[in-house]
């Protein structure tokens, strides 16, 4: 469970009453009733660069998901349960409604403008920003209700005069062992996959599909190694378009040998538009925008289906498998060492006051330490007590909790390393805990064991497995709002498609599970004001078996890391469960022990031993 860092100075009331008064005579010169501003880049990116944040930069929420809207008289956000609480304290003091979205209602600011704006007004979002699924549906509601739809101006763009630039870091080659397929192999992959399906193009926005595919990376975007860039493959040839200044000369020389031009940024649109008539064009409806689509010269036969690159990069293959069991090694080894040096600050009661803040400077500390260590692959969240009930917390140098006293300690923390990406939730006792405690966190494990432990025909949809983590949490009458997994990428996003382990997903085919996939297993229990749990571990599936009824998968835990027993309510738990601890913690001791020595190494055994 994760989100990004803001880049942006938290605004004062005042500064967010001034934007919203500005962001309105911009609307009343352009003659706009309603304008959209959308947690988006021209990517759909999940995380944005600095340019992008345009929601967070007028309303002061960072949650990583939102959607804002100014009338005349009304301002609002929408987001879902998992930033109720947070922002509900980001907003506080603005004029900026809360507008809550219920489970799988993301849209639900659509159904809101058509049912609160007249026939004949008019409603702006930058296509630029605006995916085309989206739009299609957003211009669908409102021309139902005689409502104009502009998606040609960016009213952000002309209030905000110290709007960021596009970030300049270098982009830099992912290359073997760790890239353990050829730029060239994947190319024709991708090509082949385009022919099945008919084109001879294929237009490509979305920046972990790009980096992918050309085995390169970056830093424009807080924790993911991407670039930003748009790509065009062709049959004979491939356009990368990104700042010229960001690719090395030697990496562009490397680049042209496989077949790869470079060409600006911005000519993204332009080369779309001289497409000859015609041309069978690949795009992909979720993952492209409207203002890319927009582009697409008339004439051009456009296929709309998922990128491939999106199947493929989710498909690791037995040597990424390789890598990425090896980083979690050092992970799990850097995690003993940070755990090792928690417990022994916890437990001197000489010690300065202990931050939140702390612990996210000596767990990033830690991992730096460990070989192939890029950077966090997410903001760590560490939330004491009540903060670890708001999902995605962020403890900040102005707002952080001490830990003191007795409670729950929550900390989501992950790493990029060049052999994989990690995301690993734990939860460690503070002084003492209460029966009601021990009885959620023991609660939440038997969520992880029971899909930790299934077994799936291969081609199940990935929604379907979230009742298996929350069918030990029902029966006790409890829930929790958020998907029990998502996928995670290869030194690339924290979060990945398309799988989706989550109620909220709709089942469609390309959301089938498939040997290789990398996915969260994150349940957890929030209690708002008084504490929060989850225990996440990533697990890989792999082949299990050949039936009368088909090939089977189940799940391989990658994740190295004790789980700390001394919140667990024993009662609760039966003996296959128990087992499953056990073992776990043996697999996780025999396989850590070669990397940690000291007090790394008995903290290691101390929270390892059996039930």
């Amino acid at each position: 469970m994760t989100r990004p860092d803001s880049t942006l100075p938290m605004p004062t009331s005042t500064a967010r009453d001034e934007r919203l008064a500005q962001l309105r005579a911009a609307m009343r010169r352009a003659q706009v009733h309603a304008c959209i501003i959308p947690s988006s880049d021209p990517h759909l990116s999940e995380y944005l660069p600095g340019r992008w944040q345009g929601r967070e930069w007028l309303t002061g929420f960072t949650g990583s998901v939102g959607t804002f809207i100014a009338t005349g008289d009304f301002a609002g956000c929408w987001t879902d349960a998992r930033y109720w609480t947070q922002a509900e304290t980001e907003l506080a003091g603005s004029s900026v409604q809360l507008m809550k979205i219920p489970s799988g209602a993301s849209l639900l600011h659509i159904d809101w403008l058509a049912a609160n704006l007249g026939p004949g007004q008019t409603v702006a979002v930058d296509a630029r920003v605006l995916g085309l699924s989206t739009a299609r549906l957003l211009a669908d509601a409102l021309s139902a209700r005689g409502i104009n739809l502009r998606t040609d101006i960016d009213l952000l763009d002309s209030v905000w005069s110290e709007r960021p630039t596009l970030p300049p870091p270098p982009v830099f080659e992912h290359a073997a062992p760790f890239a353990s397929t050829s730029r060239a192999d994947k190319l024709a992959a991708t090509r082949a996959a385009m022919a099945r399906l008919g084109a001879e193009r294929h237009f490509i926005s979305t920046l972990d599909d790009i980096a992918w595919l050309f085995n390169l990376r970056g830093a424009d975007v807080s924790y993911n190694p991407v670039f930003l860039a748009h790509a065009l493959i062709a049959p004979d040839g491939a356009t990368l378009f990104v700042a010229e200044a960001k690719i090395p000369a030697e990496l562009r020389a490397r680049l042209l040998l496989d077949g790869v031009t470079l060409a600006p940024y911005a000519d993204a649109a332009g080369a779309l538009a001289a497409l000859p008539p015609g041309a069978g064009l690949l795009v992909d409806p979720r993952r492209i925008t409207a203002g890319m689509r927009d582009a697409i010269a008339p004439g051009v036969k456009v296929i709309e289906a998922v990128n491939p690159t999106t199947f493929a990069k989710s498909k690791k293959s037995a040597a990424d498998a390789a890598h990425v069991r090896t980083t979690m090694e050092h992970d799990g080894a850097a995690l003993c060492e940070f755990f090792a040096w928690l417990e022994a600050e916890l437990a001197n009661p000489a010690r300065a006051p202990l931050t939140e803040v702390a612990i996210d400077r000596h767990i990033t500390a830690a991992r730096a330490r460990r070989p192939g260590f890029v950077s966090p692959s997410f903001g760590t969240i560490a939330g004491f007590n009540a903060n670890g009930a708001v999902i995605h917390y962020r403890a900040s140098e102005a707002a952080h909790a001490v830990i003191e006293g007795d409670g729950l300690l929550l900390i989501d923390s992950g790493g990029q390393y060049l052999g994989g990406t990690t995301d690993i939730t734990r939860v460690v006792p503070v002084g003492a805990t209460s029966e009601a405690q021990r009885s959620d966190f023991t609660l939440v494990l038997k969520g992880v064991i029971a899909l930790s432990s299934a077994r799936f025909p291969r081609g199940t949809r990935s929604p379907m497995l979230d009742a298996l983590a929350r069918a030990p949490i029902w029966a006790a009458g409890i829930d929790y709002g958020h998907g029990t997994g998502h996928g995670v990428g290869f030194f690339l996003n924290v979060h990945e498609g398309p799988q989706s382990i989550s109620a909220s997903a709709m089942p469609e085919p390309h959301t089938a599970m498939e040997e290789g996939m990398i996915t969260s297993v994150e349940p957890g229990i929030y209690r708002p004001g008084r504490w929060g749990i989850r225990i996440e571990n990533l697990v890989l599936n792999v082949a299990l078996d050949a039936t009368e009824f088909g090939d089977w998968l189940r799940f391989e835990t990658l994740t190295l890391c004790p789980i700390d027993t001394r919140c667990l309510h024993l009662p609760l738990l039966r003996a296959d469960e128990i087992a499953w601890i056990n073992d776990y913690h043996a697999t996780v001791r025999a396989r850590l022990a070669p990397h940690v020595s000291g007090a790394a190494a008995a903290w290691l055994e101390q929270r390892t031993q059996e039930l």
